[in-house]
């Protein structure tokens, strides 16, 4: 009795398995009685391509430059063929905004009426924190990024280092300029020479040509400038070398930039840097387009470079916090 009941048993459970293992498993519903497939995955979207903002740009282009050249002829020429340029590539006018003041290019691109400025690296200073913020320095020339100030004074006066200076008239060039005044007095008050307090009568030319032009004439004895000006004016015979020579010459910093406002359309801040960089000295036009600026190339920054600018001018008691 018990076999028969095991052998049905066995019979039945074998029975069951054969069944289980001869059926498909259930395909998931609506796909027809087949299985289904792997869903492929979705195509990765191409990234968005820039928009075109160039009908949000402004009709006209304000441009501006620090007025560091005392000779107004001289100072127009250099920037008429940016401005040119500028128009021939940024398809709208551009107006160039002849300042005779330096702060007056801080004040108007802070109020929006300038959009583009050639400033010294302290005026690019007093610029960002003037617009909060709102200001973008685009490029500079690979010169600034190694810039040098010289001091000059006539070869027969004893004046051979920044010791000598004491109780020497003294000329900057503007109370605004970077190579013509904050650094020149950053590297005296280094040495020791407070010119408040070691020099003879301290004036302000207004311009690295008209320092040169001071102390060659004996207006003052001795005075401070920009070293490219200085070059060119040399190289140029526009002073009398038996009058007026270099007897020192500053450690690098950086300086001078073109800047531009951030709240103006992405696409036209990107245009106005790519004319710069794209400007190339093998290529006749430009060439002479960088000359005008006594560059080589213009190259790419940012304004952590100009944080020793920011510092140098607290300490000389230029700047507040």
């Amino acid at each position: 009795m018990l076999n028969r009941l095991f052998i049905a048993a066995f019979t039945l459970v074998t029975a069951f398995t054969v069944a289980a293992c001869g059926d498909k498993p259930a395909a998931p519903a609506g796909d027809g009685g087949h299985g289904a497939a792997p869903k492929a995955p979705d195509a990765p979207k191409a990234p968005e391509a820039p928009k075109d903002d160039r009908a949000s740009w402004p009709k006209v282009l304000n441009v501006s430059a620090i007025p560091d050249i005392k000779n107004r002829d001289e100072f127009l020429t250099t920037y008429a063929p940016f401005v040119e340029r500028l128009k021939t590539k940024l398809g709208i006018d551009v107006k160039f905004d002849p300042v005779t003041e330096y702060t007056a290019t801080v004040d108007k691109l802070a109020s929006g009426g300038l959009d583009l400025v050639w400033y010294g690296g302290y005026t690019s200073v007093q610029a960002a924190r003037a617009s909060k913020g709102n200001m973008e320095r685009l490029v500079c020339r690979a010169e600034d990024l190694k810039f040098k100030s010289v001091f000059v004074a006539a070869p027969g006066s004893g004046i051979k280092t920044l010791a000598d200076l004491k109780g020497k008239t003294f000329s900057f060039g503007s109370e605004s300029s970077t190579s013509g005044h904050l650094m020149p007095r950053s590297f005296l008050l280094a040495a020791g020479m407070d010119p408040k307090t070691a020099l003879g009568k301290v004036s302000f030319s207004g311009g690295h040509d008209a320092t040169v032009k001071a102390v060659e004439a004996g207006t003052v004895e001795a005075g401070a400038l920009n070293y490219l000006v200085w070059d060119k004016m040399t190289a140029e015979k526009k002073y009398d070398p038996a009058k007026v020579a270099v007897f020192w010459t500053t450690p690098e910093y950086v300086d001078y930039c073109w800047c531009t406002r951030k709240d103006l359309p992405a696409g036209l801040r990107k245009a106005m840097k790519d004319l710069f960089l794209g400007l190339d000295a093998k290529n006749p036009e430009d060439a002479a387009l960088l000359a005008k600026q006594k560059a080589t190339k213009y190259v790419e920054c940012n304004d952590a470079m100009w944080k020793g600018i920011e510092d140098a001018a607290k300490s000389a008691g230029m700047l507040k916090d």
